[in-house]
């Protein structure tokens, strides 16, 4: 999901007013074992996999997307469960969460347990949540530590905690760092972390790899033995949660499709999900919607607001800035008007938008 900065001199501003920590001196760390094991996580976006191929080309872990917020199955999941599972590959099952409190944390973490009821895993269930919209880093903390521990209650299996390097380094605090990390950081021979992780139990070092059996771009991951639970057993039967009353009552609108819009930006300003966006509008393609068409939107939570606040310091860099407001440094340039992507200056005072 992207947001749009606007430099003006010194501070940007942006939709939300969150602030976060001040960059950190950030050194290299290692792998929890000597052991690696090759992997690479899926979702439906890969189509369909051939996972005799996939293992003969080397991958012997395989992390399989089973859910997103309370209400969302990938479409490939029990397909790819299976074909991984006859083909004798090691099994990790992951959560897309989408959470902007605790209630609604522990429902995902019960939905994401429903999904996976009667599955065998060999790795630790994984949380994914990247996308923050207007959380602070206290909020993150408490609702990713409220999914965990739920998730933990639910099936008695060990929990490990997808982050990029940037959030690892900076928003993960507390008790959510006794959990293992499976870090995401590319175009490095060595991922890096500010010192709060000693090791990493799973690195994503790519998101465009090539697989034997895999016609798309997959993420290519190795693991540590850290990875894999003590007992690879069977995932205890939960129920799913009942939707709350405020659930109920949520709506939804139509709206015309802009040139440039894209579902993530659209998820972002209507506190939404892409999932959801394509569960109401049966979109077959996420990555393909069309200006002048109509498309369905939740009304409840809509984020009218187009401004955060931030101050450049010494030693930020645009594309740290990128990473921190889920946006990209040539959009960042395009807007605050950057002739030298790799020069800016800390000032007092700036603005943006």
């Amino acid at each position: 999901m992207k947001k749009i900065l606007k430099l003006l001199s010194i501070v940007i501003m942006l939709t939300v007013a969150t602030i976060y920590t001040m960059p950190t001196k950030v050194m290299a760390f290692g792998p929890s074992s000597d052991e690696i094991y090759n992997g690479i996580d899926v979702s439906g976006y890969q189509g369909n996999i051939d996972f005799g191929k996939v293992k003969k080309d080397g991958i012997q872990v395989v992390y399989i997307r089973s859910s997103e917020g309370t209400n969302y199955i990938d479409s490939k999941f029990e397909q790819n469960y299976k074909r991984a599972r006859d083909a004798g590959l090691k099994i990790g099952f992951y959560h897309y969460v989408t959470a902007r409190s605790v209630n609604q944390a522990e429902k995902e973490a019960q939905f994401f347990a429903s999904v996976i009821s009667g599955k065998v895993a060999d790795c630790r269930l994984a949380m994914d949540f990247e996308s923050f919209g207007n959380l602070n880093k206290k909020e993150i903390n408490t609702i990713g530590l409220a999914f965990m521990k739920k998730l933990e209650e639910l099936t008695k299996k060990e929990v490990v905690l997808y982050s990029n390097a940037y959030t690892a380094s900076r928003i993960w605090e507390g008790e959510v760092t006794n959990y293992p990390l499976w870090i995401a950081q590319y175009e490095v021979n060595k991922p890096e972390n500010s010192g709060t992780w000693k090791s990493w139990a799973g690195w994503q070092y790519t998101d465009v790899g090539r697989v034997a059996g895999i016609s798309n771009h997959v993420d290519r991951d190795k693991f540590t033995k850290e990875i894999f639970m003590s007992e690879g057993t069977q995932i205890p039967d939960t129920e799913k949660p009942k939707p709350d009353e405020e659930d109920d009552k949520t709506t939804t609108k139509k709206i015309k499709i802009k040139w440039g819009d894209t579902l993530s930006q659209l998820a972002i300003k209507y506190n939404t999900t892409v999932a959801e966006l394509v569960r109401l509008n049966n979109i077959q393609n996420p990555n393909l919607i069309y200006a002048g068409n109509y498309l369905i939107v939740p009304v409840k939570g809509e984020n009218t607001s187009n401004t955060t606040i931030y101050t450049v310091k010494s030693g930020d860099t645009l594309s740290e800035i990128a990473q921190m407001f889920n946006t990209t440094v040539s959009k960042i340039a395009q807007e605050n008007n950057i002739q030298n992507v790799n020069l800016i200056y800390p000032r007092p005072k700036a603005s943006c938008k």
